[in-house]
């Protein structure tokens, strides 16, 4: 699967990218409009200043006498002018961060979207701080180029059109000195622009790689992992070599900015006194045409020539630099959705599912290149109602089995259907509300209870969270506590036991109330009270829907219409209890491993079919290390 990695060298821009970036302004037509129309006021009314400058002078102060009522007059037009040219540049700056900031939104929507819709493949192969960085760092990155350069490049270039225009209509000679030096800003700016770019890619792509070790080791996962393994001194040596490579990047990056600035300071110093030695020349020969008046406009009209010409070739270092970043940005929206509804898929109300699973014929793998898949040929039929136990060794695919059907993957060959209806054909919005899954890891944001519980269900009322909480066995914690259903649960949830957790998260389950169930070792970090206080509350949860139960305890496996059992990714047995035991495979010989263990470690147990007595679990390890 294309990801990006953040290593990758930054190489040449991608066909493209200027004509995608242009098409993001298309919804903000009006507004561009009237920005156009606001640079080209600033502007005109920027150049005309000059031109009463030049009349003070000549006409007011050169005059003998002094003419000072002229003076007053181009005095005040040219402070009008100056006013309300700079009322215009407010106001298309204004309005041109607008649009700027509505465009990031737009582009951080677009990219948060399109990656909620990639599947588990995607986030299993690429890093969480990569995936961050590309949402936070590179947006913000561009974000001030979208927001000014396109205004101030049409405001830059109107200014350089007209001041050049004013320019000759002064003085020709004086203006080819003045313009002579722009091929040499041309070729410094697109040398500079080149490598710029370059060293910001890179830089970003290093910021994403240290960004991805802190969300690792910072995270509270790896605040224990590193704690526990008192590594600390070795975590802090590898971020230290990639804060240092980073370093060196940023230094880099600011001394090119800061050459760049030094060409120009130097280029706006020297001009002006070219300038004036070429027109003393021109004077000292009897030339009556300069004037002291045009003198000063033209040098005047010098400083409007310079600043626009340096912004417009800093801009060129800017764009081509954040265009590398809009490749990065455009490089995640690009990645194919490998979970896309079908352009016929259906929208189902959970009470119109009946609940009947078929599986037919699936084959699965994570990685196409694996000599050996993750399920082969698995072909089996739930009928609405029915309890399905999957048992089996570690890793024999029993968790990837079940995420077939919400869609987390789909299958390589074969069809998972529900009610003979292939799932491919079914709205992911709709699969979502008739499947419910309660995973043995379970994931709580960092809010409080009650916002956690209503991912089951987002519009239940306080009452019914506590009727889900109850039939949970959760409710009398959650009260306990200072803060009742507003107690914010803390990063992934671990303010909170790990019983607490997954009852928090059948509790969901309760509230969300699907046709098709999937308990992924859903009691696993419960004592046996409470998983048998969970399983009560279960019984009425799973009468009338279809569920599938993962390394479940004893009764729940004990009770279900059918077992598979799994094993290097294929179902090599399946029935009910006694007609496994009797077979005498596989599963019989894990039963009796883990009969004979519990029995000797684990004195809480329940009657069996036997009238004995057999182990209340049934996903302990067996003598050789073997699981259900």
């Amino acid at each position: 699967m294309q990801q990006a990695n953040s290593r990758t060298h930054v190489q040449s821009i991608r066909p493209g990218t200027l004509r995608r970036v242009t098409r993001s302004f298309r919804p903000y037509k009006p507004q561009v409009i009237l920005v156009v129309i606001q640079v080209f006021l600033a502007a005109g009314l920027g150049v005309i200043g000059p031109w009463f400058l030049k009349a003070l002078i000549d006409r007011g102060i050169e005059a003998h006498p002094v003419n000072f009522p002229v003076i007053e007059k181009y005095s005040a037009l040219f402070i009008g002018a100056s006013v309300l040219s700079s009322v215009f540049g407010i106001g298309y700056a204004y309005l041109s961060t607008v649009i700027g900031q509505k465009i990031m939104r737009d582009l951080r929507d677009q990219l948060f979207d399109h990656l909620q819709g990639m599947s588990l493949r995607f986030f299993t192969a690429t890093r969480t701080g990569e995936i961050q960085s590309r949402l936070a760092n590179d947006v913000s990155g561009v974000q001030s180029v979208v927001s000014d350069s396109a205004a101030n490049m049409l405001s830059n270039i109107t200014t350089v059109v007209a001041v050049v225009v004013a320019m000759f209509s002064f003085d020709w000679r004086l203006t080819l000195l003045s313009i002579g030096v722009v091929p040499l800003f041309s070729l410094a700016g697109a040398r500079i622009g080149s490598h710029a770019r370059r060293v910001r890619g890179a830089s970003q792509a290093q910021l994403a790689t240290l960004n991805s070790m802190m969300q690792e080791t910072l995270s509270v996962s790896g605040a224990l992992l590193t704690k526990t393994s008192g590594r600390r001194a070795l975590i802090h040596r590898k971020f230290a070599a990639e804060n240092e490579s980073l370093t060196g990047l940023q230094i880099k990056l600011q001394m090119i900015q800061r050459y760049w600035m030094a060409l120009f300071g130097l280029t706006f110093s020297v001009t002006p006194a070219l300038v004036y030695w070429l027109a003393g020349d021109f004077m000292a020969h009897g030339d009556t045409h300069l004037t002291i008046g045009v003198l000063v406009a033209f040098t005047s009209l010098q400083g409007r020539f310079f600043f626009p010409l340096n912004s417009l070739l800093s801009m060129q270092v800017e764009i081509t630099s954040a265009l590398a970043l809009f490749d990065r940005i455009y490089e995640y929206l690009d990645l194919p959705a490998d979970i896309r509804e079908a352009p016929d898929a259906v929208s189902l109300a959970p009470e119109q599912v009946e609940g009947r699973v078929r599986y037919r014929d699936v084959s699965f793998q994570y990685d196409p290149g694996a000599d050996q898949p993750t399920l082969s040929h698995i072909d089996f039929e739930v009928e609405p109602g029915q309890l399905v136990a999957l048992v089996g060794p570690s890793g024999a695919g029993k968790t990837t089995l079940t995420y077939l059907i919400p869609r987390l993957y789909d299958p390589d060959e074969g069809s998972v259907e529900i009610d003979d209806r292939d799932v491919r054909r079914i709205k992911l919005e709709s699969l979502s509300e008739i499947v419910g899954v309660v995973t043995q890891e379970t994931y709580l944001v960092h809010d409080t209870i009650r916002e956690n519980l209503r991912y089951g269900r987002p519009d239940a009322s306080d009452d019914e969270l506590a009727a889900a909480a109850k039939a949970a066995a959760i409710h009398d914690h959650i009260a306990s506590l200072p803060e009742g259903y507003d107690t914010i649960v803390g990063e992934r949830g671990y303010k909170l036991s790990g019983g607490e957790k997954q009852r928090i998260a059948l509790a969901r389950a309760i509230l969300k109330n699907p046709r098709i169930l999937i308990l992924d070792e859903a009691t696993s970090a419960l004592d046996t009270r409470s998983e048998r206080a969970i399983q009560s509350a279960l019984e009425p949860l799973m009468q009338g829907r279809t569920t599938f139960a993962i390394a479940h305890r004893l009764s729940t496996i004990l009770s279900a219409d059918l077992i598979l059992v799994l094993e290097e990714g294929m179902i090599v047995e399946r029935g009910t209890h006694p007609e496994l035991l009797a077979l005498g495979g596989l599963y019989s010989r894990l039963y009796h491993q883990q009969f004979e263990t519990a029995r000797a470690v684990e004195p809480d147990t329940e009657p069996g079919e036997s009238g004995g007595e057999v182990p209340g679990s049934f996903d302990t390890a067996g003598m050789v290390g073997e699981r259900f």
